[in-house]
């Protein structure tokens, strides 16, 4: 067992105790384990490798003949490295090495994903779960994952799958095409790519969601918004929305809590605002961490002025998790209060998430402010939109509507 020793100041990559970052070789403590073979750890050690994330030389286990997947989004280096180019984090991989994300591997100078095929997670949610709260209410979503993420949120509530490798489970293969045959049999509205992240596994998104298209079932995903632009583009064509969450508008939250970039995160919402998917935003209130006021105000404002009023904003309730067990959960009142701040900043739909019962979960018509969509947690109560329009004034409700 080796112990990963932190992540790089310059590039936030992880890299093992003793060596460096191949950009920087700078490190900051950490605690994100993983497991190399002591054979391939003293002969990378012995040539003097300095790793992103070294792993084994196995693939994902018992994947058929035929079936190991290239990756889409990477160029070759000098030397037989490769810098993937999925997200932004732009990992430089050796040959028998890993990315952060644990799930792409470079073999003889290419990249491949050891996850696609491979769903360690596979569910009938409805839709409200995600949360979708404009996106074909009372349906339900096919929802599945893989393994891995490009981020270590410390209150991850699904950190026993998104921090793990594709050693750690061992999922039967189903191609896309099963997949999509199963969303269709199931009764499902859409496909939802959700519980870890998408953009670790995003060839597979694309082909299933491809896929069911041609079963007539949408895909929507749940990401943190952590990808490249050009990625993020290949993508779009088969989905029919994008949920992102925004840990928070500060970066030191994001490198002290999550391991990642704000700035990368915010060019990924103006990309879906300027392509016209639809999208909504989830914002999970860390009492004291995230919640102030002038960071609320500072977020609101600047999804108004950069994404437009329309745009629905969930503020969610913290519930301890992961490495954050010594956290209390939100208060409602600070959720409230958030729900208030954001509707004084111009933005009309604004909900308040895991509260079942409270008043913020329901759609009010900015127009007549009658109630378009009653809640109950996932459960939807009353629906008074029809064609996309309020019945009561026929004022037009932005969303994904039968």
């Amino acid at each position: 067992m080796t112990r990963w020793a932190g992540h790089c100041h310059s590039c936030f990559r992880v890299v093992p105790a003793g060596s460096g970052c191949y950009n920087a070789g700078i490190m900051t403590g950490g605690d994100k384990q993983s497991v190399v073979t002591r054979r391939r750890f003293l002969a990378l050690a012995g040539a003097g490798a300095a790793a992103c994330c070294l792993r084994g030389n196995v693939f994902a286990a018992g994947a058929p003949a035929g079936e190991l997947h290239e990756a889409s989004f990477y160029e070759p280096l000098a030397g037989g490295r490769i810098r993937c180019t999925l997200c932004p984090r732009g990992c430089v991989v050796p040959e028998g090495g890993r990315g952060y994300c644990r799930v792409r591997e470079n073999r003889g100078g290419k990249y491949y994903s050891l996850v696609y095929g491979r769903p360690c997670a596979l569910n009938l949610d409805p839709i409200e779960k995600k949360p979708f709260f404009h996106v074909y209410p009372g349906s339900k979503a096919f929802s599945l994952a893989t393994v891995g993420c490009n981020i270590c949120c410390k209150f991850c509530q699904n950190w026993d799958i998104s921090q793990a490798s594709p050693e750690d489970v061992t999922p039967a293969y189903k191609s896309p095409e099963e997949i999509a045959v199963s969303a269709r049999k199931s009764g499902a509205r859409t496909m939802a790519f959700t519980y870890t992240e998408p953009v670790v596994f995003a060839e597979y998104v694309r082909d299933c969601a491809a896929a069911g298209k041609k079963e007539g079932i949408e895909s929507v995903m749940v990401s943190n918004g952590f990808i490249t632009g050009d990625a993020l583009k290949s993508m779009l064509p088969v989905l029919k929305a994008v949920k992102i969450d925004l840990k928070s508008f500060s970066q030191e939250f994001y490198a002290d809590v999550c391991g990642g970039q704000l700035q990368p995160v915010l060019d990924t919402l103006k990309r879906l605002a300027g392509a016209g998917v639809w999208f909504e935003i989830v914002v999970l209130l860390v009492p004291s961490m995230n919640d102030g006021a002038a960071e609320i105000k500072k977020m609101s404002g600047w999804v108004v002025q950069e994404l437009g009023q329309d745009v629905p904003v969930h503020f969610s309730r913290f519930h301890p998790q992961y490495k954050m067990r010594n956290i209390a959960q939100t208060p409602l009142e600070t959720l409230q209060r958030a729900r208030r701040l954001a509707m004084e900043a111009g933005l009309k739909f604004v909900y308040i998430g895991n509260v079942p019962g409270e008043e913020g979960q329901h759609t009010l018509c900015p127009a007549c402010k009658s109630v378009l969509i009653r809640r109950y947690q996932y459960s939807i109560l009353e629906n008074n939109i029809a064609g996309g329009l309020c019945k009561s004034c026929k004022a037009k409700i932005p969303g994904v509507w039968e």
